[in-house]
């Protein structure tokens, strides 16, 4: 296992200007960090391929891996066209992901509200998302990448329908950038889903999160709520509700060699928050 840092982590700072996105590959080698996965976001790539190539020099300079290459996609955009032009989108991000030297990207697939994330529906768009993850993979595959969708948003989320859509799929490089928080948006127990999902991991994202049910009082800025209610809140990695150990001690169990990101999303300062939960997990992952 290679455990490191998503950019997205540390999106507080990259959005002060405190970091650019190459202060937090340096600060990720600083902590021990083995990897980066870079997430564009409080900066862009697809403008500026002098950057791309300062983030692959950089990340050899500091002796560490760009692992992973994440962004969002929705193949579900209303109006004529749409769907051909997010496809032509997310082609070129591939190409980016080409560019940086990785071998695993993951991209989304919609983002429906949880008021229009019914199973009916989901099975209603399956046929179209289908489509779009065929279509990139296979263009994915000329480089030698492998695609995914994370269980990320309150659509294509829950495991099953995670598996559902990579079976429907039905490409060898197309698996699930598997987040070990998410799983709460839809209020599935996390431990059941990554054991559900394990074997169809390419990428692993240790996320805490707090949760109060829905009954309790609402905690305020910073929650948010799940599909059924209830409150949730990121948390250093470690420090939440989540039972982190035996989740960890799924991926540990499974034989997963592959790499693993610290994804902070908390109130709490991202840098000292990130370096927390990146000690607890190599801790925990010792201790297993």
């Amino acid at each position: 296992m290679k455990l490191g840092m998503s950019s997205y982590s540390l999106l507080g700072a990259i959005k002060t200007g405190e970091m650019s996105i190459l202060d937090v590959i340096q600060w990720t080698a600083d902590q021990g960090g083995e990897h980066i996965e870079i997430v564009p976001l409080g900066f862009t790539l697809e403008d500026n391929p002098d950057l791309i190539k300062s983030i692959v020099q950089k990340a050899k300079d500091v002796g560490i891996e760009i692992s992973n290459y994440a962004i969002g996609a929705d193949f579900l955009k209303p109006g004529e066209g749409a769907f051909e032009q997010e496809i032509a989108r997310v082609k070129k991000e591939v190409d980016i992901a080409h560019q940086l030297g990785v071998k695993l990207m993951r991209h989304d697939v919609s983002f429906r509200p949880a008021n229009e994330a019914s199973i009916k529906q989901f099975e209603t768009d399956l046929p179209k998302l289908t489509e779009a993850c065929q279509i990139i993979a296979d263009y994915a595959k000329e480089y030698g990448i492998v695609t995914s969708i994370e269980n990320h948003g309150f659509y294509v989320q829950a495991s099953d329908r995670v598996q559902r859509l990579i079976e429907n799929v039905e490409r060898p490089n197309f698996k699930t950038t598997l987040d070990t928080g998410n799983f709460l948006c839809v209020d599935e127990d996390p431990l059941v889903g990554v054991k559900n999902n394990m074997e169809y991991a390419s990428m692993v994202h240790a996320k805490d999160f707090y949760v109060r049910p829905a009954s309790s009082y609402n905690p305020g800025e910073g929650w948010f709520q799940s599909t059924t209610g209830n409150y949730l809140r990121g948390a250093i990695t470690g420090h939440g509700d989540i039972n982190l150990r035996e989740v960890l001690k799924v991926v540990k169990e499974a034989g997963y060699d592959g790499y693993l990101s610290i994804e902070f999303e908390g109130l709490e300062e991202c840098k000292k928050a990130s370096k927390i939960g990146l000690d607890n997990v190599r801790r925990i992952w010792q201790s297993l």
